[in-house]
């Protein structure tokens, strides 16, 4: 065994007990640190609907049309018995057409208004809150060995 299997490795050679710790046979190891970081997506989902429809609203109107009609006024008088040559017969008639305004009422439509629909877009900013998990390294030492940690910033370009 190397002389990492203290820091490393349980030191019992009982693999199957602890998966995270692992044995090595040569003098270097090696320990990956890991973290998580966010993956933003966003995905389009439905809210609502606006539906859009006419309702027919029904009013009584009363209008008053000025009409005009045709009477026949008769007047008699009574004459002095004055002598006429035309003798007496059926067959004289005289005939008045009589007329009046008849109201016709029709109905058209006009357009009154008209409503339009469109769609803004509203930028907001959602704010989330998430915790993340990172791994650090950690040495233990047993006895007194000698240790020197030095520190690179290797960033990995996979």
């Amino acid at each position: 065994m190397g002389i990492l299997n203290d820091i490393f490795g349980n030191g019992n050679g009982n693999e199957n007990e602890d998966e995270t710790r692992k044995e090595t046979s040569n003098e270097d190891a090696k320990l990956l640190l890991r973290k998580e970081e966010l993956n933003i997506d966003k995905t389009r989902v439905q809210t609502g609907e606006v539906e859009f429809s006419k309702e027919i609203i029904e009013e009584q109107r009363t209008v008053d049309v000025p009409v005009i009609r045709e009477e026949i006024v008769i007047e008699r008088r009574a004459l002095n018995n004055e002598h006429s040559d035309t003798p007496i017969t059926d067959e004289e008639t005289i005939r008045i057409p009589v007329s009046e305004d008849r109201v016709v009422v029709d109905k058209y439509t006009v357009v009154t208004g008209e409503i339009l629909a469109h769609k803004n877009i509203v930028e907001d900013t959602k704010h989330i809150d998430e915790t993340l998990r990172r791994e650090e390294a950690r040495v233990n030492k047993f006895g007194n060995p000698d240790v020197i940690e030095s520190v690179t910033d290797q960033q990995s370009h996979q």
